[in-house]
């Protein structure tokens, strides 16, 4: 009987072996054709036939992005909009779950019925667009943070997470003096790093590929994000027939060493390959943030 149980583990073992070999290599195998693709010489990637190694490295597709200085601007103000954005959303977002995670809050259902209504119902496009001109955000850094301080769903798990915590510890810590600003510093915030590292993952993924808000809100160059930047580039290579004579002549040169594809796919690992390197760090406490953050018992 026990060797019979032995077997059907083993064999169940290796058919969840092979399931996952092949979601992983169908999720990876995508993504490192075009890292080929990227690092291969542009007119012989037109011939086709390649996946696994390029078949002539050349790097002229990263140095034709890379040497763009629209390009290295817009990768500083998204390093600066993400780097300033994330931190102080995990902040306001903490602090209001904090906050609603308290019952004995006066309005507490009142409150929490207005953040959740607008998660379903909003004023659309134009009137977003004129309440941001009124209070001085349009063409401004600040567009990109102050509107995206505040996410009802990641509160909603926040807040979640914290009304799981042992309520005692706050019973101590008050008996020992401290007020709520001691008690979410020094106690639920440290407890909460689990959900607060995938919240603040997200927060993070969301300011680095954003783009519309770059091309809708802002007209200055200089604040253009690095998304925005590489979706112009992009398209001015897709329509390279709207050129002028003189224009396709004076690039002609450099149209030889690259191509609409080899960019796009070269524009796609640069916006993701940093966002990638930071996931490592945080994976830890990702599976636990969103599972004990989504479940409440």
């Amino acid at each position: 009987m026990r060797k019979s149980v032995i077997k059907v583990e083993t064999v169940f073992q290796i058919i969840l072996f092979i399931f996952l070999t092949t979601i992983i290599l169908v999720t990876l195998l995508p993504f490192w054709n075009i890292f080929v693709i990227s690092i291969n010489n542009a007119q012989d990637t037109i011939r086709g036939g390649l996946y696994f190694w390029p078949r002539d490295l050349s790097f002229e597709s990263y140095k034709t992005i890379l040497m763009d200085r629209e390009i290295l601007n817009g990768a500083k103000v998204t390093v600066l909009r993400t780097v300033i954005g994330t931190p102080l959303s995990l902040l306001m977002i903490s602090m209001l779950a904090y906050a609603l995670s308290k019952r004995t809050l006066v309005g507490r259902k009142p409150i929490t019925f207005m953040f959740i209504f607008t998660m379903f119902f909003g004023g659309g496009l134009i009137p977003y667009y004129m309440v941001l001109k009124s209070v001085h955000l349009i063409d401004t850094f600040w567009v990109y943070i102050i509107p995206n301080l505040m996410s009802v769903f990641y509160m909603i798990l926040v807040r979640t997470f914290i009304e799981q915590l042992p309520k005692e510890l706050e019973e101590c810590a008050k008996m020992e003096g401290a007020n709520d600003l001691q008690i979410f510093f020094k106690i639920i915030l440290p407890l909460s790093k689990p959900i607060l590292a995938t919240v603040g993952l997200f927060i993070a993924i969301g300011h680095w590929n954003s783009w519309f808000d770059s091309y809708v809100f802002t007209y200055k160059p200089d604040l253009k994000t690095l998304q925005a930047v590489l979706v112009k580039i992009l398209n001015q290579y897709q329509t390279s027939g709207m050129m002028s004579d003189q224009q396709q002549l004076a690039d002609s040169a450099k149209r030889m060493a690259v191509s609409p594809d080899s960019l796009r796919m070269a524009a796609t690992m640069v916006a993701t390959i940093p966002i990638m390197i930071v996931y490592p760090f945080v994976q830890k406490h990702f599976a636990q943030g969103i599972m004990v953050g989504s479940i409440k018992e």
